[in-house]
Order: C-alpha cells, then sequence, then structure tokens
C-alpha cells in the first residue's frame, strides 16, 4: 500500500510542478491555491509512504515520478521539445525508479 500512496504523492508532485507555471509567479487566486494544495498532498503523502519505505528509495522514486510526469505533460501538453536525446534521458529515469521499486525488498 506504501507503493500506491508514494505513486500519488508523484502524481500530485507533478500537478504543483505543471501547477507553477500557471500561477505566473502566484499572482493568479486560483492556480495558486491549487498549486499549494496539491504541494501540501504530495508532501503529506510521501510522510505516509516513508513509514514504512526507506528514505532514499521512496524520495529518488517520488522526485523521479514528479520528474517523468511533468516532463511528458511538457511534451504533450506544452509543446516542449521530444527530442531524442530527450526521451532517452526520459527513460533512464524510468530505469532508474524500476530497479529502485525492484531493489527496495532486498
Amino acid at each position: 500500500m506504501a507503493w500506491v500512496v508514494l505513486f500519488v504523492a508523484g502524481l500530485l508532485e507533478i500537478g504543483w510542478a505543471v501547477g507553477l507555471k500557471f500561477t505566473e509567479g502566484f499572482t493568479r487566486p486560483l492556480p495558486s491555491i491549487l498549486t499549494v494544495l496539491c504541494m501540501i498532498a504530495s508532501l503529506g503523502l510521501l510522510g505516509v509512504a516513508l513509514r514504512s519505505l526507506p528514505l532514499g528509495t521512496a524520495y529518488a522514486v517520488w522526485t523521479g515520478v514528479g520528474t517523468v510526469g511533468t516532463a511528458a505533460v511538457g511534451i504533450l501538453w506544452l509543446g516542449e521539445s521530444a527530442s531524442v536525446g530527450r526521451l532517452i534521458c526520459i527513460a533512464l529515469i524510468v530505469a532508474g525508479i524500476t530497479g529502485l521499486k525492484l531493489l527496495a525488498a532486498e
């Protein structure tokens, strides 16, 4: 269950990272409020996951899910580059997250 909580925390990290773009320096009230709520929920769920997962693994997976998801949103909806090099780097992050998850039981 901790892994599910951690994954949801990572999805919320995507929400606040993308939300930052739309706050325009926290000058737009609704995007700012939604972004801060995502931040609070993401960190809260990370804390819950840390009750039973190793710190280094959980933090790396949380930031990795957020990084890959945010990059995907940027590519798919915000017109950011999908160059081969960039996609390879994103794939390496996914490989690292997968490896950490698989090795966490050891």
